[in-house]
């Protein structure tokens, strides 16, 4: 309990609390910004403008912040969180999406009316409102933020909290509006970090750091209707070689399964990457540190991972070529692992949020440790990732608007979905809105421009 106490303060502080890989030379690696006192590790979303928005985990104040960072590295504080009396505005933010209505919605871990948590939005002029305030009893210390849904309404999960004080699943309209619609009771899972994913399929999926059948950690579905399902317990296997203690959400890849990484167990107990069907097989993919020291593909993974290019990509808080200070790296669905970056202090120690993408291609993210004054970086890394575009939302129904997000999108003459041309405004070089035709089947958005025609990352679902 103490260790997790610490997240409300910093998750660099929350590094205290725990004691055949291929190299790649192809890759571009920059140190963009070094954080200084006023920063943090930074959770991102690229905007409609080209920049990305995003929010630091300690910083101004002390108690967070709301930024905006260019491609370039220059960051402006737009808010400082427990700005108000009591904190009531909420304290140590943990990251933001951008919503349809072109707002950005988030949790704090701690402030609010009662010092548990809230759910806030807040423009990217930096004007905050809080939406609710837990109180414990429905929920305490939201540590992985929210999605939205087809229904404009917000999911997300609590730490703590709920009928069994084993963490909730709760969702929260657009005026503040929250339902708990499960409470954990420790043998269906206990302390869920990560974000939701809401799948092809309509159902949402998470995963809980402890509890289960092994006390392991769960990967558990919620029905659209508000059923749990426990999908499978870690731990099941000797010496917890299948994985233990997940501590990131979900991703969809393109087979229609899911992924994710544990941050123990693994046939070394260093943490590792798995995959698992939307019935509950898993497969583990790869075991951090398996050929054991000096741990050259990393060890500790706590976020999940980001789809890319056909590729996850994620990042591990330790190991590397210099040992201690972490990696990024690429895996293939079947396992294949690649080492893209080896941190080693001065450019950067141990990233524990995972990976953004901006629809250039480049990818980008932050350390916690290191950097010209030991406190974290803000990088980015080219790893041959060509440009496409990014839909927010990424599901909707027939007859809705949606944006799509994208690079030198001025001159489109053609956007269609899934092969179906839909009506569409060019609205900057950066954004174009469009209404979901009538016939649009769940599959790539693409869109024709003077110079080429880009395709959508992720499979867009047209949602019932």
């Amino acid at each position: 309990m103490e260790c997790f106490a610490l997240v409300k303060r910093t998750l660099a502080a929350f590094l205290l609390c725990i004691a055949g890989t291929i190299l790649s030379d192809a890759q571009t690696f920059t140190t963009l910004a070094n954080f200084s006192a006023t920063e943090g590790t930074i959770h991102l979303v690229q905007f409609t403008d080209g920049n990305f928005y995003g929010t630091t985990s300690s910083g101004g104040t002390g108690y967070g912040t709301f930024v905006k960072i260019t491609p370039s590295g220059t960051m402006t504080a737009l808010y400082s969180f427990c700005a108000r009396t009591g904190c009531t505005d909420g304290a140590y933010p943990q990251g933001v999406i951008l919503g349809t209505d072109g707002n950005f919605y988030g949790t704090t871990a701690g402030g609010g009316a009662t010092g548990n948590g809230t759910v806030f939005h807040i423009t990217s002029a930096g004007a905050l409102t809080v939406l609710h305030s837990f109180d414990g009893s429905d929920g305490d210390e939201p540590l992985g933020g929210v999605i939205q849904s087809p229904n404009n309404h917000f999911y997300g999960t609590t730490e703590y909290g709920g009928a069994n004080n084993g963490g909730t699943i709760f969702e929260i309209s657009a005026t503040g509006i929250v339902s708990t619609l499960h409470s954990f009771d420790g043998l269906d899972g206990q302390i869920p970090l990560g974000s939701l994913l809401r799948a092809s399929d309509g159902n949402f999926y998470g995963t809980t750091k402890l509890g289960g059948a092994n006390a392991g950690g769960t990967v558990f579905q919620l029905s659209a209707a508000g059923v749990l399902t426990t999908l499978y317990s870690f731990c099941a296997e000797p010496l917890c070689s299948d994985g233990e203690g997940p501590y990131g959400g979900l991703v969809q890849g393109a087979d229609g399964n899911l992924y994710g990484t544990t941050n123990s167990g693994g046939t070394s107990g260093n943490g590792t990457v798995f995959e698992i069907t939307t019935a509950g097989t898993l497969t583990s993919l790869h075991s951090f540190c398996s050929q054991g020291p000096p741990c050259t593909d990393g060890f500790y993974p706590f976020a999940g991972l980001l789809l890319a290019g056909g590729k996850f990509y994620g990042t591990t808080a330790f190991g590397g070529a210099h040992e201690y200070y972490g990696t990024i790296f690429s895996i293939t669905p079947a396992g294949a692992l690649t080492t893209l970056h080896s941190f080693d202090e001065t450019d950067g120690a141990n990233p524990v949020t995972g990976l953004a993408q901006s629809t250039s291609g480049t990818l980008y993210g932050s350390t916690t440790q290191g950097g010209s004054d030991g406190i974290g970086t803000f990088f980015s890394l080219s790893a041959g990732l060509g440009p496409f575009v990014r839909t927010q939302p990424g599901s909707a129904r027939v007859g809705s608007w949606v944006t799509i997000l994208g690079t030198d999108l001025t001159g489109a003459t053609d956007v269609n979905f899934n092969g179906t041309n839909a009506t569409f405004t060019v609205v900057s070089e950066n954004e174009i809105t469009a209404r979901v035709p009538t016939g649009a089947t769940s599959g790539k958005i693409r869109v024709k421009t003077p110079a080429r025609t880009l395709a959508s990352d992720i499979a867009f679902q047209v949602a019932k």
